[in-house]
């Protein structure tokens, strides 16, 4: 009998890595290495709140050793990858290379651009724990500075644009219009709130894009009512640090602008660019097997899989993330019997994203159903805690919401300068 452990290496903890080597853990036939950048798993949703001052960053990452210090087959490695050689099945790193007999890259999303190179060095994108709390350090910055400075700066100062109508913009948009009402003005008695002014820009004719009508409707008027600025059909075509130049040459005077426009996938180096999309995605089969491979997989929103019905790809959600970790996980426990394995189906179990206190939107899919308010507040919530990895997150960040429920003040509003080293 066979006793050599096959060897698969894991690019990325985000939610499809992470889910994948969860599931194969301890698995006798399986060694795994896990490979990421960071020694924390990141609870992506949760990032508006990091940067709103909400949550801290603790309260949405999760240690990777502490989750695997009882794993038998799991071996985490905190390092960059710097090239695929699939030809020699091996993977090099800023901490050395590895060896594989399957390879699974779960490398996620990253910021899109779209090409414009002064949005891409001016603006905050917001992929990252790392990344959020640079919002929250600018934007509390931004406040203290208006303070102090001329009447004249203060209301450019004040103004903060949000660049993207997905979840991600409509829920940093509802945020920063709950902080204006609520918390700034006992925070900074000195300054006058009504001068600022939350810009919410989407390119396409509608909010949350790919929910229903009603949802993407109901999520505009509750930010409209929240105070929020929101155009629709309204393209950035320049930013210079001071003012946003839209396509129609109109113009918006702000210090601080947050780009969540778009997305495109995190490709690391050696893949064929035959096997890469527009979108920066890698192509794959309906078992996530990237194309002329036979031991190369993508899982999650690096994977492109296209189908009849959905000759674009699938959503890049968690949901799906998961989904496709966990089949995949389960295609290689067949493997190692020797069973045929099974092609990813995807289930849409639906949508919904928060606009703030006691507002939120949820689409259904099975049934077809979409409510707002109240309700899908609470099931938004409700989901968000259950996703979240670790008892002690999810009750650190329930006393933070009922906290900021009740009180109407964000608990933490605090920034840091970066450390710097003294000079030998």
């Amino acid at each position: 009998m066979n006793n050599i452990k096959k060897q698969i290496i894991i690019i990325g903890a985000g939610f499809a890595g992470l889910k994948l080597a969860r599931t194969l853990n301890n698995h006798p036939d399986y060694g795994i290495t896990l490979i990421d950048k960071n020694n924390y798993h990141q609870f992506q949703p949760l990032f508006y709140q990091v940067a709103m001052a909400s949550l801290d960053a603790s309260n949405i990452s999760f240690p990777l050793r502490h989750m695997f210090k009882k794993s038998k087959n799991v071996s985490i490695r905190l390092a960059t990858v710097t090239n695929i050689d699939a030809e020699k099945n091996k993977v090099e790193t800023t901490g050395g290379h590895f060896d594989y007999d399957y390879l699974v890259i779960a490398t996620g999303a990253t910021t899109n651009y779209f090409g414009n190179k002064a949005i891409e060095e001016r603006a905050f994108p917001m992929k990252s724990t790392w990344e959020a709390l640079q919002i929250r350090n600018s934007l509390l910055q931004h406040f203290e500075d208006a303070v102090s400075s001329k009447i004249a700066q203060s209301e450019k100062l004040l103004s903060v644009v949000i660049v993207g109508g997905g979840p991600t913009g409509v829920e940093l948009s509802g945020a920063l219009a709950e902080m204006k009402r609520d918390s700034l003005p006992n925070e900074y008695p000195e300054l006058d709130f009504t001068k600022m002014h939350v810009y919410l820009l989407e390119g396409t004719g509608k909010l949350l894009g790919s929910m229903s009508e009603i949802s993407s409707q109901k999520s505009k008027q509750y930010l409209e009512e929240m105070g929020v600025t929101v155009k629709v059909n309204t393209i950035v075509k320049d930013y210079d640090g001071q003012r946003v130049l839209l396509q129609d040459d109109s113009e918006i005077e702000t210090t601080l602008m947050i780009w969540a426009a778009g997305v495109k996938g995190n490709m690391p180096t050696g893949i064929h660019p035959t096997f890469v999309t527009k979108s920066n995605q890698i192509k794959t089969d309906t078992f996530n097997k990237v194309l002329s491979s036979d031991n190369v997989f993508a899982v999650g929103d690096i994977a492109f899989i296209e189908t009849e019905l959905h000759p674009k790809g699938f959503p890049q959600l968690a949901s799906v993330a998961i989904d496709q970790a966990t089949n995949l996980a389960n295609n290689f426990k067949l493997m190692a019997r020797q069973k045929a394995i099974h092609p990813f189906q995807y289930v849409n179990k639906g949508s919904m994203a928060t606009v703030g206190r006691n507002k939120a939107v949820v689409d259904l899919a099975n049934p077809q159903w979409s409510f707002q308010g109240f309700f899908a507040w609470l099931i938004w919530m409700m989901l968000h805690l259950f996703l979240l990895i670790g008892f002690k997150n999810k009750l650190i960040v329930f006393i933070n919401w009922m906290y900021t429920y009740v009180t109407h003040r964000q608990s933490l509003s605090l920034f840091f300068e970066p450390l710097r080293r003294k000079k030998m």
